[in-house]
């Protein structure tokens, strides 16, 4: 299972929306609310999932907005999730990256991550955002 993963252009915002709003319990980010940097994993020219990565003036970084397409019916999705998470982190310890965080709900992904190494807070937190 071959995976290629390339950076997020402009114009994969409408397709991501189109996920978003599919999957049940996510709601679509306002453009004005990601970072210019993120990833997309595609296989035989279809998009498979995709992730934005804030940078910080720090060590540290976020992957978020992780989501996939809900129309990619093939058994390899989770390993697509997986492989767009370590590509990501793959970026950013390139880019001098120490600490990476992500946040999440979904038990699909939270079990992805937690396979990956990554360490999962038993005890659950809210996102809390305000708009200026």
């Amino acid at each position: 299972m071959k995976f290629n993963v390339r950076n997020l252009t402009e114009s994969d915002y409408a397709t991501l929306v189109e996920w978003w709003d599919w999957w049940p319990g996510w709601v679509a980010p306002p453009k004005t609310f990601l970072p210019e940097t993120g990833l997309m994993v595609t296989k035989d020219d279809k998009n498979i999932a995709a992730c934005y990565y804030y940078l910080t003036n720090s060590k540290a970084a976020f992957i978020e907005w992780i989501v996939s397409n809900p129309q990619y019916r093939d058994k390899d999705r989770k390993q697509a999730l997986g492989t767009l998470i370590t590509v990501a982190e793959q970026v950013l310890k390139k880019l001098g990256v120490v600490h990476v965080m992500t946040m999440s709900r979904h038990p699909s992904l939270l079990k992805i991550h937690e396979e990956l190494g990554w360490t999962i807070d038993p005890k659950p937190s809210h996102e809390i955002i305000k708009n200026l």
